[in-house]
């Protein structure tokens, strides 16, 4: 369990060595410490006024600042404050952005013994939960003796806040084996972390909660609900809760329209446009971004010209419609035009039009690009700075991408696996590991599989680590609890056949359960070019012929085995079936930048 006395006493510990490494500080600087209050006989008069404070905090207003700054003097006198006025001193202290008065605050609840008090605990996790100090505010949640259903809620949001869906939905899961019960923002909170990850069970798991602890005509949860499915590919089920509402409201009508447009359903989506008595931007947003990645990319440019007032993300959706269908190209060009028109850019349109430029290899536009962030203040910004490091990479020039890296203020499990990326492709595999077990060291993020399949795409191109790569597939299973995809079975087969290793490759293929997947057994085939072993290629190829019928690449590799051990009969044959076949091996290409693309204006 979660709540366990040995992570109990850990928590416990480490906290107590936080507040002695502060304590010696606190005892001469902090109008809470211990000393300041030696005189228990406070003047009526001071405890009066202590009162007239504190119902100032808990009342807000436009003079906090000052009403802090005498809450702080009142307790100069050797007021001892109660927990209703530390709740409001954490609540105001945070709202106020006083980071430090809010840390010196939690050393005296530990002192005096209130952080078993739920209300003080939950003031102080929202505060730690603002500053995103998620792992502040975990110990604090498991020091809570009986934490509230605020408690639960404060660190789930957190964690939905901050991207750790999974660590919200296992903190969600925990809360629904407690005691305690959830409400309409516990729900909301497990449903936004389902859409984003797209399980679709839990979700429906969760809507039967709602239904049967009566949550189901709140407006919030319904619009959540309509979100969740629609994230999750389910649009029936969206539209189905959508019709089932007594009261709708405009958000009800874009989630609606946003769970058909997103998932290609455009004759669905128009009905709804068709029907919503208002639309604001986000509801013409919606429908262009349907439009532009599954519809005529030029109608969604008409929306787009004729809607009433357009924003960046309007143009976003053009451009994103252009990289996933690889017409990088237009997409420059119609960034150039959003810039000529003075559309204000945001972290979105860089960061897609920089993987568009990524796609060309076309370093001199990225580069223009990056000085067009820096302009626009947005070069520390983490979805940029990832942006831009893998764009770098792509183009070759890691020391550039490593700069960006180094640079960024805050660093996401994004802009770490960009990085790692980089130097996996650019064959510097000795800075992948570097890198790796430097990201094993930082407290709050965790490898995910594509960092793993990154690490295997580096340890191929050095041979000294294939054995290594071993070591790290079986910590991804052991230590990360990560399945592994086809994609890491086919890196670990390429790794095996480098090793000679290609009937432990074979083997691996059944106990993963992918010997129904054919790009498997084409890997199994190249790593069998590799190490030349006539028996598994044979068995490989009968295989990708049986799940993917005939193969051009089968009869290439398979001649040149044959020629390899001298089976020139094999071989005749092999070559005569391509000759028949007009079987042609692809030739080699390299990326060359594009430069002559035609912009309306200058970056």
């Amino acid at each position: 369990m979660r709540r366990s006395l040995s992570r109990r006493v850990q928590n416990f510990q480490s906290t107590r060595q936080l507040y002695n490494l502060r304590s010696n500080h606190l005892l001469s600087t902090n109008p809470l410490s211990q000393n300041n209050r030696a005189n228990n006989k406070v003047p009526k008069q001071e405890f009066e006024s202590w009162l007239t404070v504190v119902s100032t905090l808990a009342e807000g207003g436009t003079d906090m600042d000052l009403t802090l700054h005498k809450a702080s003097e009142a307790l100069h006198s050797g007021v001892k404050p109660n927990d209703y006025s530390l709740v409001h001193l954490v609540r105001v202290s945070t709202d106020l952005g006083y980071g430090s008065y809010c840390k010196q605050l939690h050393c005296y609840i530990l002192k005096s013994g209130f952080v078993s008090n739920v209300y003080v605990s939950n003031a102080l996790m929202r505060f730690y939960r603002r500053n995103d100090l998620l792992y502040e505010a975990d110990k604090l949640f498991v020091e809570i003796p009986q934490p509230s259903v605020v408690s639960w809620n404060s660190l789930i949001s957190g964690f939905v806040q901050s991207g750790q869906f999974r660590k919200a939905l296992l903190l969600f899961l925990e809360l629904q084996r407690s005691e305690v019960c959830g409400n309409a923002y516990t729900f909301t909170s497990a449903l936004t972390a389902c859409g984003r990850l797209g399980f679709l069970h839990l979700a429906r798991s969760i809507h039967s909660n709602v239904l049967k602890f009566g949550l189901e005509r709140g407006i919030v949860v319904e619009n959540c609900l309509i979100d969740t499915y629609g994230k999750c590919g389910a649009v029936d089920d969206a539209i189905l809760v959508f019709h089932s509402m007594t009261d709708k409201d405009i958000i009800s009508w874009n989630s609606v329209l946003a769970a058909c447009a997103r998932n290609g359903k455009l004759q669905q989506a128009f009905s709804f446009w068709r029907k919503m008595l208002t639309r604001d931007t986000i509801s013409y947003n919606e429908l262009i971004n349907g439009i532009a990645q599954f519809g005529n990319i030029d109608d969604a440019i008409g929306i787009l010209l004729n809607m009433p007032n357009p924003d960046s993300s309007s143009w976003t959706s053009i451009m994103t419609g252009y990289v996933n269908r690889n017409r990088a190209r237009e997409a420059l060009q119609f960034f150039s035009k959003m810039h000529a028109n003075d559309v204000e850019m945001d972290e979105f349109s860089v960061s897609i039009i920089l993987s568009g430029i990524a796609g060309l290899s076309a370093l001199t536009w990225g580069m223009l690009t990056h000085c067009c962030t820096i302009k626009c203040g947005l070069d520390a910004s983490v979805v940029v700075g990832s942006a831009l490091i893998d764009m770098y990479s792509k183009c070759g020039q890691v020391k550039n991408a490593q700069s960006v890296f180094q640079s960024l203020p805050i660093r996401n499990l994004v802009t770490w696996n960009a990085m790692i990326s980089g130097y996996a492709h650019n064959g510097d595999s000795m800075k992948v590991i570097q890198l790796f077990e430097q990201l094993k060291a930082e407290r709050d993020l965790k490898p995910d599989w594509v960092t793993f399949l990154n690490l295997f795409a580096a340890c191929s191109h050095n041979e000294t680590l294939v054995q290594e790569a071993y070591r790290y597939f079986e910590s991804m299973i052991n230590d990360y609890g990560i399945k592994p995809t086809v994609e890491h079975c086919c890196s670990m087969i390429r790794l095996m056949g480098q090793g000679g290793e290609i009937w432990r490759a074979e083997r691996m293929i059944y106990e993963l359960g992918f010997g129904s997947y054919g790009v498997v057994w084409k890997a199994l085939l190249g790593a069998c070019g590799i190490c030349k072993d006539l028996m598994v290629a044979k068995l490989a190829a009968a295989k990708v012929i049986e799940l993917e019928s005939d193969n051009d690449y089968v009869y290439v590799m398979m001649s040149n085995i044959f020629a390899h051990h001298h089976k020139w009969g094999e071989m005749s044959v092999t070559r005569k079936f391509m000759r028949d076949k007009r079987v042609i091996k692809e030739a080699g290409c390299s990326w060359i930048e594009m430069e002559n693309v035609k912009l309306e204006t200058s970056i």
